[in-house]
């Protein structure tokens, strides 16, 4: 029997996981009682039993029974019942987000702000979060990305490090995305905007990727950050880090920067030990600003 513990973050995504798992063939469960627990994986778990993959969404919402929840698991691991944990998480502000925009109340916010009732989720979880076999960072992850990723580990079964990679191409002029832990400036390679008939296309389009790459310290570029995006991410999953937001800035964010953030993503993408996706975060803006 396949056996799931999924848990995490209220907001993070427990409910939309939870469909993906029953979609790629899980007996679902949500927000089953503690106390019933090692009797569920008990009956699960007995030799030509039907239910052979089965996830368990258990959350704060399981109250002060939930403090129970690790005796019930050193219980599972001494009668040698086999299970995973998944945890899913995302940033303090992420989730302060989404509440607003969903208008709800967090579980433990009583009469105080939603970011006070966050905290202390968290310290009641961190014992889930540090035996968590897969963390899922979903701060940046749209519906089927967060599939994609719970398919690698659940269907194909490839090994997962945690780890899960955004590539952001931006305008200097806009700002440093805020959640940046690498950030790059590419305005030293000569700006496709000032040549006549390139300014209104993008670093989407061939035109500006060959304007741009034509230049060989862009293509020097590339290799260097490759070099050391890769030599840098075995480290961080090793340290646990679970989300990497690598960011590449030009003036405006449209054709240099979304050339080279590109030409990394291409570099990066066929590998299975990490999530990756990009996004072009300014590349609109001119456009909307009319300029």
């Amino acid at each position: 029997m396949k056996f799931v513990i999924l848990t995490g973050m209220s907001g993070a995504g427990k409910s939309t996981a939870l469909k993906v798992m029953e979609d790629i063939g899980y007996f679902c469960v949500d927000n089953l009682p503690i106390a019933l627990l090692e009797k569920f994986a008990e009956l699960a778990d007995v030799p030509g039993a039907e239910l052979q993959k089965v996830a368990l969404g258990v959350d704060i919402r399981s109250g002060q029974s939930l403090d129970e929840l690790q005796n019930v698991l050193d219980r599972l691991r001494q009668a040698g019942t086999s299970f995973d944990i998944l945890f899913l998480d995302s940033t303090d502000e992420v989730l302060v987000k989404r509440y607003k925009e969903t208008r709800r109340t967090h579980p433990l916010a009583g009469g105080e702000r939603v970011d006070k009732g966050i905290r202390k989720e968290r310290m009641r979880l961190e014992f889930l979060r540090k035996q968590a076999d897969y963390i899922l960072d979903t701060s940046n992850m749209l519906t089927r990305e967060l599939k994609a990723e719970l398919e690698k580990i659940f269907v194909r079964n490839q090994d997962y490090q945690n780890l899960f990679v955004t590539i952001v191409s931006f305008g200097f002029k806009y700002g440093i995305p805020t959640d940046s832990d690498l950030v790059f400036d590419v305005r030293f390679l000569p700006n496709p905007y000032y040549v006549e008939g390139l300014r209104a296309k993008t670093g989407n389009t061939r035109e500006i990727q060959d304007f741009v790459m034509q230049h060989p310290e862009a293509g020097t570029f590339l290799d260097k950050l490759e070099d050391m995006v890769k030599f840098l991410i075995p480290h961080y999953i090793a340290e646990g880090k679970t989300q990497l937001v690598i960011s590449i800035g030009c003036t405006g964010g449209k054709h240099r920067s979304v050339t080279l953030a590109n030409g990394l993503y291409e570099r990066l993408k066929n590998q299975e030990e990490y999530g990756i996706k990009i996004e072009h975060r300014d590349i609109q803006k001119d456009a909307l600003r009319g300029k």
